[in-house]
């Protein structure tokens, strides 16, 4: 449990850093550490990454780098595919849950070793039906494999919603915290989740979100970027070795 709580810094200082991240520590964590199954470790890391993006949104709003009216067109969306997504993971095996997530790490690791485009907001009048069908996209991966999705949702609000990436990375901590709890929700009626572990390390991550965000101004982006990604390839390849042999 000590083990747990103090690798569940690193939950909070990733999505203060990075805006995304939370659930791709999350899993591996609860599920190889903590000992929890694939299933509750899923379920588990959704409330955590929750709670903290939900805390995280509420200093980006107060300086208005929220954008209610997008975040809740996205978010609705990803709740829907969540929930969805949710509920179909009690009819997956655990084991090929925990592959899909081997293989989602994989993605995410590759997105942020290569170099960032440029990333120009898009037209003024939101595409509804695309920010719409992009939302339940990402939201069915979330609930399906508990990955909040958080580099998937900036780059698609910045393109299709139009924002800066200032208000991107904001909002996408509310869109991420609705799919969360949707996906929970989908989750809870056959997980039976470990509360007291499950908020112990929400508090820490919490904690770590803060001080993520105080040094996100003081660390080179690139060289954030590059490290993360090449720890999150060598998870991959953990998860992936422990699942498939």
């Amino acid at each position: 449990m000590v083990l747990v709580l103090a690798l569940s810094i690193l939950i909070g200082i990733s999505l203060g850093l990075l805006g995304g991240g939370g659930s791709i520590l999350t899993v591996p964590i609860l599920a190889y550490v903590g000992g929890m199954s694939t299933k509750a470790a899923i379920a588990s890391s959704l409330f955590v990454v929750g709670v903290t993006s939900a805390v995280g949104a509420i200093s980006h709003a107060r300086v208005g780098r929220v954008r209610w009216r997008t975040g809740a067109l996205f978010g609705a969306a990803g709740m829907v595919g969540a929930y969805a997504g949710g509920r179909l993971a009690a009819h997956l095996p655990g084991r090929l849950l925990m592959i899909l997530f081997g293989l989602m790490m994989v993605a995410t690791a590759i997105a942020m070793l290569q170099r960032p485009r440029a990333l120009r907001p898009g037209a003024r009048d939101l595409p509804v039906a695309k920010v719409f069908a992009e939302g339940l996209v990402v939201g069915i991966v979330t609930g399906l494999v508990g990955a909040g999705g958080g580099f998937l949702v900036v780059p698609a609000l910045v393109l299709l919603g139009g924002l800066p990436m200032e208000a991107a990375i904001g909002t996408s901590l509310v869109v991420i915290a609705m799919k969360s709890f949707a996906g929970l929700a989908g989750h809870l009626g056959h997980v039976a989740i470990d509360w007291p572990v499950t908020l112990g390390v929400t508090a820490v991550a919490v904690v770590g979100s803060y001080h993520g965000a105080r040094l996100a101004g003081r660390l080179p982006p690139a060289v954030l970027r590059r490290g993360f990604g090449g720890f999150i390839l060598a998870m991959a390849a953990l998860v992936l070795a422990m699942e498939v042999g």
